[in-house]
Formats: structure tokens, sequence, C-alpha cells
């Protein structure tokens, strides 16, 4: 390694470094050698020093935190390789979670911000375009609907966030080819934006009209936790089918929020912060460092733990209730639900860091939509994951062998998706990616990686 001239008291190479940053707060401009460092060497050297800064701002480090965010950004980049994408939107969410503690500061800083809610249309379609998943995801559960409804002659089918006409205008001209003919299709489309649901419903209009098929779309604008069952307009002799992609997982937000309202020691708490004095952002950091080391819940939980999700347990109460045929839910397959931050921050280093690797591997690193994905979905996602606690953490995220715990005890029963809906999705698939058969439901996978589940649910334990 080249040092500085006059440095010889200095670390020697990155790992001598790590140590040394967390003696010596302040150290000013970094040495030479780090922008000399090899990709393999510079790689490594910024997973290490996003877990130091990780633990540095979890324990109330701040200017060894900031010392690490420092030297983060002269080695990251967001045009750069794979970890220099990935380490600067972890630094950025670290950093968040600093100046969160500051109001003022932070409203500043995100002052001219797009509200994210006017960005997801542009991010969907673009995660749609530039990754196989969802495509997948729409292939397998068409299929598993298809089969559902084999011979039925009035279809209903509520799709949880209805954003992406192509899922549905693709089942509508298998369904069309019916030798008996198409049945009647009714589609309830659910998403908090008019406008998103009325381009859908222009959308699907036209196909049914070409397509001669008896068809109606039930707008609900409305975000998932403030459904009114009633508004899905479910009626008897329908044969139901629920779609949920990436959608179940928002609901566990809205626990927080419940368990926060109804904590005894909630209305205490607020008294105490209202009369305390103002705190410095080291103050802040310090009681937010035991947040961040809250041991978190086994990767499975027990039928009580789980217990402990009002919003989920009812939402999914509710869906059962509606008696579908068929539900299909594809989640996300990592386990950022949990309270402590670093196990928060190395789930995502690996679900992230295989979702960079992908783009990698198939989009140059100066695709401006590359760009865009990055910083507008993944970016926001990690920010939400790092910087935020409680009801305002969004992303929570739990592996397939939880939510089949939650479906069970909702009264689902799988219902195992067949081969020939796994034939169809393989068709899609290219270089790095494939699908792995798990207790009857499917995992997508990069190479090794599980990064999405679809599963398949019924009435009873099985139908």
């Amino acid at each position: 390694m080249i040092q500085e001239e006059g440095s010889s008291s200095g670390p020697s190479s990155p790992l001598e470094f790590l140590s040394w940053m967390q003696l010596s707060p302040g150290l000013g401009s970094p040495y030479v050698w780090l922008r000399d460092l090899k990709s393999e060497d510079r790689g490594l050297f910024l997973i290490r020093l996003i877990y130091a800064c990780t633990n540095h701002v979890a324990s109330g480090s701040i200017k060894n935190a900031d010392t690490g965010l420092e030297f983060i950004s002269h080695l990251a980049s967001p045009v750069g390789d794979t970890v220099q994408r990935i380490a600067t939107y972890f630094s950025e969410g670290l950093a968040y979670r600093m100046v969160k503690h500051l109001p003022g500061v932070y409203k500043a800083l995100n002052s001219t911000k797009i509200s994210s809610i006017s960005e997801e249309p542009l991010v969907q379609k673009l995660f749609f375009d530039l990754f196989p998943f969802l495509k997948l995801a729409y292939v397998i559960t068409n299929q598993a609907i298809i089969e559902a409804m084999d011979g039925e002659k009035i279809i209903h089918i509520i799709d949880l966030n209805s954003f992406e006409a192509a899922q549905w205008i693709d089942i509508m001209r298998t369904l069309s080819g019916r030798p008996e003919g198409p049945p009647h299709l009714k589609i309830t489309g659910i998403h908090e934006r008019k406008e998103v649901l009325e381009k859908m419903a222009a959308h699907l209009t036209k196909e049914a009209e070409d397509l001669r098929m008896p068809f109606q779309f039930n707008p609900v604008v409305s975000k998932l936790e403030n459904v009114d069952v009633e508004s899905l307009g479910v009626k008897t002799g329908e044969a139901l089918a629920i779609s949920s992609v990436l959608q179940l997982h928002s609901l566990l937000a809205s626990d927080d929020e419940i368990l926060e309202r109804n904590s005894p020691a909630a209305s205490k708490n607020l008294q105490k912060v209202v009369h305390m004095k103002p705190r410095t952002l080291e103050e802040w950091i310090k009681v937010d460092m035991m947040n961040a080391y809250m041991p978190s819940p086994d990767s499975v939980s027990s039928p009580v733990s789980l217990s402990a999700s009002p919003k989920m347990g009812s939402s999914l109460t509710a869906l059962r209730n509606l008696s579908p045929k068929v539900m299909v839910v594809t989640e996300q397959e990592s386990n950022l639900n949990g309270c402590n931050l670093m196990e928060r921050v190395t789930e995502a280093l690996h679900f992230y860091g295989a979702l960079f690797d992908c783009l990698e591997s198939t989009v140059s690193r100066t695709s401006i939509d590359r760009q865009k994905v990055e910083k507008m979905l993944f970016g926001e996602e990690i920010k939400s994951i790092i910087a935020c606690e409680g009801v305002e953490r969004k992303e929570r995220h739990e592996k397939l062998e939880k939510w089949i715990l939650r479906l069970e005890i909702a009264g689902f029963g799988r219902v195992p998706l067949s081969y020939h809906g796994m034939l169809l999705a393989k068709r899609l698939l290219y270089d790095g990616y494939n699908i792995k058969e798990e207790n009857g439901c499917l995992v997508i996978c990069w190479h090794e990686r599980p990064l999405f589940s679809v599963s398949a649910w019924g009435l009873g334990r099985y139908d």
C-alpha cells in the first residue's frame, strides 16, 4: 500500500485502518492509497466500512461514524461497480439515520424531494423492465388462477396492487380462448392513486372490447391497510381469486402503529419527551442505540409471537373470509422485519447486493434507467430499512417460512403450484436466474440466492 509522506504512524492496510479509525476520530482526508485500491480490495474495504459505521451510528460514536462516512464517500460511486453503488446508498441511509434526530436539518434536506408516491409508477415500470421477477410472478400467478378457475363462468380477480395492465391482458387472452367461450371477468384494482387505476381501466376495457369479452373494472382508491372489504364488491356466485404481488408486507408497518398507539407506556413516554430539555444529536443517537441493538425475533416466529401482528392477522382473516378459490402471494425472500439494526444491515447487504449484481451483469453502468431504479427504488428502500424505526419503517420483509405460518394461522391452506406454471415461467429465465420448488411453492433466485417467493393458497388445510 502507498502512504502519504510523513504518515508512518498510521495504518498500512485497510484492516489496520479499520481498527485505527475506531480509536482516532477526525482523521481528516483519506490516504492516497485508499483511492489506489484494487477493485476487490476496495469492495472488501467498503463492506467493512459499512459494518464499522453501522456500529458507530448504533452506539452513538458520531465522530467515528462521520469519519467512516467520509472515507466511504471517497470510495463509493453511484455509477461504479456493484459494491461502490451499494455503499453509496447504505452510507446515505446511515447518514439519514443520524440527521433524523435534527428535524430542521432533516426537513431541509428533503424540502425539494419529489414525493415517493409520485415516483412509484415510474420506478415500478423500471423494475418490471430491468428484472424478470415481476414477469415471472405474473406468469405463475396467472397460471394458478387459470387452473383454479377451470369451468367457471363468472370470475372476479382482486388485485391488491393494480398498476401493471400486462398481467391481466395476458390472462384475458388466455380466458378468451376457451372452447366454451370467455367467462364474465371482473377485476377489482386497489391503488392509492386514482390516475393509475384510470389508466389501468382504460387499457383493460379496450382489450376486453377487442376480445369481445364481458368485462368490468372496479377501482378502489386506497392504501391496502385502509381498504374496506365492502368496497371490493364481492358477490355471491362469483369465483374469486386474489393476487398479491409484493403487497402484504406493507401491513407490518401498520402493526407497529397499532402497537405504539396502544402501548401502556406510550402516553407516559410522550409526556417525558414534551417536558425534557432539548437533546443534542449525540444524546439522541445514544438513545437510538437502545433500538439499534434490540434483539430481533427468531427467523421463524411461533404462533404466539405472530399474534402481535393485529393488522396483518385481521387483514389475512378478512381476505380468507371472502372465500377465494385461490390467493397467490409474491413476497421478497428476506428477513428485514427485525429490530436489530446490524442484523437488518447485514440482511439488506446480501439481498440488495444480489439485485445490484443482477443489473451489473445485464445493464450498462452508465444506463440512466439503471441509475434511476437504483436511486429511486433501491436507494429509498435501503434508507427506510436503515434510517427508520417504528411505523415510519415501511420496508419490512419476511421469508417464506414465516408467511406460511401467518397464512395458515389465518385459515388458509397451501395449494401446490403446478409444474406447468413453473415451465411457463422458466421460459422467461436468462443467464444467472433460476426457479426452485420449495414445499409446493416457488422461489425465484439469482444464482443460488433466493430473492422472491410465490405461493398459492386456498380454503382449509389443503384444497
